[in-house]
């Protein structure tokens, strides 16, 4: 049974305000609530963790693959970190679920695939695009980063790599510079993207809008969204062990989450009602399938 949580009333209207939607004042105690009603959507909708999630622990397994087999170890990192960049786009499909548990609608794993039929699904894929290069830059900035540190020479090995890295002043020099440039690099993505793609989804925004109103949130809350910072990357990291295979489970609990954090961050809009749900068509059993291929069986 769907639950309608209190507080969290949905609403699908444009902004009435010229400035923007209202920004509450957020605790640290809402992040907790967050995270627990996000738990909550997804043990009720667990399927959805093979059908939308499995791919981020195979791309994990396949980026792992290709940095052993290709000497290119120094990226692993770097790499794995970049779940944290692109994150709040793969979590399209888990903002719909929640939202339709909101609504006291039925929520399978391929009612996520109705995120592509929203009006700003487009600006969706612009601020994803704009995530996408955050995170190929990023990359790029590590890759750069290590090579100011110890030249072009390939690693033989994780044992080697570790050695350079932890037993020397230019590894400790890497640590240092790379964590803090790889912070930038989150931070940057948690300003403009820590509610906008909810805010898309919900109110139909558009994307220089949602980034707005995502700065906003921020700017007014920032402790508790620099915790909330500090949980995705906590999260993310242990959800690499094993062989990132944790991330089937981080994912989604991450992606709930994050649609009952905008819940919170933002004011509802006052007397706007929520857009009625489409209308469901009937689902016929498998065992009519054979009378539906061949009608005329029908007439007999």
């Amino acid at each position: 049974m769907a639950t309608l949580y209190q507080g969290n009333v949905p609403t699908m209207g444009q902004t009435a305000d010229a400035a923007g939607p209202v920004i509450r004042t957020i605790e640290l105690s809402d992040l907790h609530d967050a995270l627990k009603r996000g738990w909550e959507d997804f043990k009720a909708v667990p399927s959805h963790a093979i059908i939308l999630c499995v791919i981020y622990p195979v791309l994990g397994l396949v980026i792992a693959r290709v940095a052993m087999g290709y000497s290119v170890i120094p990226l692993l990192f770097p790499l794995a970190a970049g779940f944290a960049l692109i994150g709040p786009f793969a979590a399209l499909g888990l903002y719909e679920l929640s939202s339709r548990r909101e609504r006291y609608e039925e929520a399978s794993a391929w009612d996520a695939i109705d995120v592509l039929r929203s009006p700003s699904f487009g600006a969706m894929l612009g601020l994803g695009a704009l995530l996408l290069a955050l995170f190929v830059t990023w990359v790029a900035t590590a890759q750069a980063i290590y090579v100011a540190a110890f030249g072009y020479e390939g690693v033989t090995g994780i044992s080697d790599f570790a050695t350079r890295v932890l037993t020397t002043s230019q590894g400790w020099w890497l640590i240092v510079v790379g964590c803090g440039t790889g912070f930038l690099f989150a931070l940057a993505a948690l300003c403009i993207s820590a509610v906008s793609f909810p805010l898309m989804l919900d109110r139909h925004a558009g994307a220089l809008d949602a980034m707005v109103t995502s700065l906003r949130v921020v700017a007014k809350n920032p402790v508790p969204m620099a915790a909330w910072g500090l949980i995705v990357a906590v999260l993310l990291a242990l959800g690499t062990i094993p062989a990132f295979l944790g991330l089937a489970i981080v994912i989604p609990l991450l992606g709930h989450a994050t649609w009952h954090l905008y819940r919170k961050a933002i004011v509802s809009e006052p007397g706007v009602r929520p857009v009625p749900p489409p209308p469901q068509r009937p689902r016929k059993p498998a065992a009519d399938f054979p009378a539906n291929l061949f009608p005329w069986r029908n007439r007999e």
